[in-house]
């Protein structure tokens, strides 16, 4: 079992590139956050990560609080906010704009990414894309709180073909007509985010603590394995301690370490997470859910849903259909 594969396809991991900027310094470009721009980019998505991809030059990234210091990018490079904060991209650090809200909407006439030039027309150039991804956030999406505010992943060192260079040839082919080209460059946004997280992931120190750090480490990583490979089986504390090879405190201990969680709450969130998925198909009943993410009955299922998500489960999905209904229709209003 490839847990962070499953944890992307659970929690329902989609790209998009929306736009291809032509940059002249002096310039900046700020945009807002994404839970502002959400319903009309992304309507059915829950969460939106932003994220640059410099194509050739070099430009300076940061939070749009400031609350860090700014990041210098460089051709190959690719910055990635994954709490959707406002950013800055610019090219010199420190400097501010404006977001132009208008910007943002999905076209029903065009295919994306739009192309814009920007900036001041010297003779210093970049050129960057823009995109999104989104996913759920709840019930449990445990990838998110393991990430940085802004993480910023390099080019290889050894020049070997990366990301940018798939984007370089996805955007090449766009512009030549060729049929497809915005779910080429969709996909490509997917496969950036894996590689920028597994780059992530082997650089973390060896003390580091969160989910993504008990992924690497022997026994908690054999634990999540389990866990997801075999969400609705009868797991214990014991079972789990004895399947990894450890006593049960020893192991009760080197799991809240790093995942910060027991691990019966991380098998319980991860259930939920799953039910809140099946939740969303209207020919299965709630106690059916309950049976399928390894509940022995509706009102233990109930319960459990209720305790962690703050709602009972007919509730949520009477609020995931409304809401989908709404993102869709907000999508409409703002184009």
């Amino acid at each position: 079992m490839d847990v962070l594969s499953d944890v992307l396809r659970a929690v329902r991991l989609t790209g998009a590139i929306y736009f291809d900027i032509d940059a002249s310094s002096p310039w900046v470009g700020e945009s807002p956050g994404t839970a502002q721009i959400a319903a009309a980019i992304m309507p059915e998505a829950e969460h939106v990560i932003s994220f640059h991809a410099v194509m050739s030059g070099s430009c300076w990234a940061a939070l749009g609080d400031h609350s860090m210091p700014p990041v210098q990018v460089n051709a190959g490079d690719i910055v990635v906010f994954p709490g959707g904060a406002p950013n800055v991209m610019s090219s010199s650090p420190g400097t501010r704009g404006k977001a132009n809200m208008a910007m943002y909407y999905r076209p029903v006439d065009e295919n994306l990414p739009f192309a814009v030039i920007h900036g001041g027309g010297g003779d210093e150039r970049t050129r960057f894309i823009c995109g999104y991804l989104g996913c759920d956030a709840r019930p449990f999406n445990p990838l998110l709180a393991a990430l940085p505010a802004i993480l910023c992943a390099h080019k290889p060192a050894d020049g070997s073909s990366w990301v940018t260079d798939l984007f370089r040839q996805a955007l090449a082919e766009g512009g030549s007509g060729r049929a497809g080209g915005e779910t080429v460059l969709a996909k490509l946004s997917e496969l950036m985010f894996v590689e920028v997280i597994r780059g992530y992931l082997e650089t973390l120190p060896e003390d580091s603590r969160g989910w993504l750090s008990g992924l690497r480490d022997p026994h908690v990583g054999e634990a999540l394995r389990l866990i997801h490979a075999r969400p609705t089986e009868e797991w214990t504390l014991d079972r789990l301690a004895r399947a990894v090879g450890l006593s049960r405190t020893a192991f009760a201990g080197r799991f809240s370490h790093y995942v910060e969680v027991s691990p019966m709450q991380y098998l319980a969130r991860w259930r939920l997470q799953l039910a809140g998925r099946l939740l969303e198909r209207p020919d299965v009943s709630i106690a059916q859910v309950g049976a399928e993410v390894g509940y022995e009955s509706e009102a233990a299922f109930n319960r459990a849903f209720k305790k962690f998500v703050g709602i009972p489960p007919g509730t949520w999905r009477k609020g995931r259909s409304t809401l989908l209904k709404a993102q869709k229709l907000a999508s409409v209003v703002v184009q």
